[in-house]
């Protein structure tokens, strides 16, 4: 039953106590005495009462109900993306939405009543938009034109009307709805374009003229070159031997190196390093999961370029990440890719290292920095080959060799909960331990003479000599920074050496042996290398990393410093 039903039978059953004495009379009954009439009256107004409630709770309603709409039409009116203004056949303003008038960068009500015409920045524009509502009266189609605005400030903006006639509002008196857009942007770079399109039709025109005067002289030119046809053939033939020449000689010396040093890259003989030469010997034709371990700079990133070079897959890349170098927000998105949109900022798809690395090698530096949210997600890849770039719910599959590294010891970090065990013992299939320089002290007379050859070259230096004094101290010095602090350490020695003879740093001019040193003098040196860094540190006000970083002032990598840190004790609360 419908609610107007509803209501007529509530006012018949209210009205029936009144309607039976009526019936009554009607059909020959006695009068009712003036009491009972009264009650009678009295019900029926009291019916009608009811009524009226019911027609003004039903009017509160549909008021709510309109009252609500109009809200919402009001707030999409003044959240509008343009400004929406009314105007009267003179261009008066007589209604404006709020980003219409922050279009103007006035407030709504000094706006109303108001000539359009104080807005317009010359007699062009108030000229043309005149025009432009006339037309518009004129038509019952939309017009549209383009003028210049002026704000309360003083700027100006370039502005496009979108126009129509329509009846008034009620409440309002305009008759012309414009639709207003800041175009100024969009407008210098169309221009910009068709200055650009311009002066390249003219750059194209001047090359083609150009091009044509090359193609007269060309021809006039061939004539001469046949007559040379002959001493270029001979000049061919001398090249190509020289070709071969210094084809042959390369070979021979790349022989000579990796007879001398196995490994080309990796630079010793000492028994320690033996056992690595034949790790990776072993390990390298397989497609095992290897996991190198060692300090910074012992050479862990060369071991794993040796690996990928001996294996099948030499001939597709071995991509590199370093887990330490990305923000931890980042690292999954190298890794596995993105596409766009998938967070802000991401403004195109990207691939991740590990497709780009599909048939070859992926070589996961630092591994124990990788946050632990990303670890199940590279086990993941490790045991089925596949993974979701961020954004897409599409599985990519790849087979990819998985070469990890770290200078933690990754069962502590297990012990800590900072490493899955499950993706350690998933990593440790094939563990290969790089020794320390200090461990491998007979490759460092190879080293330092590597390192020499290679920076009279880079450098354009010619020592000759290494004394045997700097090559004792270079021996006796126990190598934090291993591998990689020797090189720097002679770099920084040949850009200061005048002569033939290689000039070792003032922190080598006294060889320390370890014969002669005593515990004392050891513990003074730690002293000495720890108060360095604590005051590098404090003049940096703990900056670690960067341009200005404490690591660049002590010209050493940041794993290494912080390596430091942690084995003196140096933290920001230290006295």
């Amino acid at each position: 039953m419908s609610t107007p039903e509803k209501r007529k039978k509530a006012a018949s059953e209210l009205t029936q106590p009144a309607d039976e004495p009526m019936r009554a009379r009607d059909v020959g009954t006695r009068p009712f005495p003036p009491e009972i009439e009264m009650k009678r009256l009295v019900q029926e107004l009291e019916v009608h009462q009811l009524e009226l409630e019911m027609q003004n709770e039903e009017l509160r309603q549909a008021q709510d109900a309109l009252e609500i709409s109009r809200n919402a039409y009001a707030e999409l009116y003044d959240f509008a993306p343009a400004g929406y203004f009314s105007f009267d056949p003179q261009g008066l303003v007589r209604s404006v939405n709020l980003p219409g008038a922050e279009l103007l960068g006035l407030e709504r009500q000094r706006l109303l009543n108001k000539p359009m015409s104080l807005w317009i920045a010359d007699a062009d524009g108030r000229e043309q938009f005149s025009k432009h509502c006339a037309d518009v009266l004129d038509r019952e189609e939309d017009d549209t034109c383009e003028i210049w605005l002026q704000r309360s400030d003083g700027m100006k903006f370039f502005a496009r009307l979108r126009s129509i006639a329509k009846d008034p509002v009620e409440g309002t008196h305009g008759v012309i709805r414009s639709m207003i857009v800041d175009v100024t942007e969009q407008t210098q770079l169309r221009i910009a374009l068709q200055n650009a399109h311009d002066e390249l039709e003219q750059k194209v025109r001047d090359r083609t003229n150009e091009l044509l005067l090359a193609n007269e002289r060309l021809v006039q030119e061939i004539g001469v070159r046949k007559d040379t046809e002959e001493s270029l053939r001979i000049a061919f033939m001398e090249i190509k031997q020289l070709k071969d020449r210094l084809l042959a000689e390369n070979i021979y010396l790349q022989q000579e190196v990796a007879q001398k040093f196995n490994f080309g890259e990796i630079i010793g003989q000492s028994s320690a390093i033996s056992q690595v030469f034949d790790k990776i010997e072993q390990i390298a034709p397989q497609n095992t999961t290897v996991l190198l371990q060692g300090e910074t700079g012992s050479g862990k990133g060369v071991v794993a370029r040796a690996i990928h070079a001996r294996s099948s897959r030499k001939d597709r890349p071995m991509v590199t990440i370093n887990c330490t170098a990305l923000p931890a927000n980042l690292i999954e998105s190298e890794l596995f890719g993105r596409e766009k949109g998938a967070f802000t900022g991401a403004s195109a798809r990207q691939m991740g290292r590990f497709e780009l690395a599909n048939g070859g090698t992926i070589f996961l530096d630092e591994i124990g920095e990788m946050p632990m949210e990303l670890q199940c997600k590279l086990l993941r890849v490790i045991q089925d080959g596949e993974f979701e770039r961020l954004g897409s719910p599409r599985t990519i599959k790849v087979d990819v060799r998985i070469i990890a590294a770290s200078n933690r010891n990754l069962e502590e970090e297990i012990t800590k909960g900072n490493f899955r065990e499950d993706l350690y013992y998933r990593l440790n299939v094939f563990p290969i331990t790089i020794p320390p320089l200090r461990a491998r002290k007979d490759d460092i007379r190879l080293l330092v003479n590597f390192f020499v050859a290679k920076f009279n070259k880079k450098i354009g230096k010619k020592i000759e000599t290494i004394p045997k004094e700097a090559l004792e101290t270079l021996e006796n010095y126990d190598w934090p920074g291993n591998v990689r602090e020797l090189e720097s350490v002679i770099e920084r020695a040949i850009i200061i050496s005048q002569g033939p003879s290689l000039r070792m740093l003032d922190h080598f001019d006294m060889p320390l042996k370890a014969s002669e040193a005593s515990g004392s003098d050891l513990k003074a040196l730690a002293d000495l290398e720890r108060d360095h860094i604590l005051q590098v540190l404090q003049k940096t006000n703990w900056r670690v990393e960067g341009k200005d970083g404490a690591a660049t002032i002590l010209d050493i990598n940041p794993s290494t410093l912080r390596a430091r840190m942690r084995k003196f004790g140096v933290h920001r609360n230290t006295a």
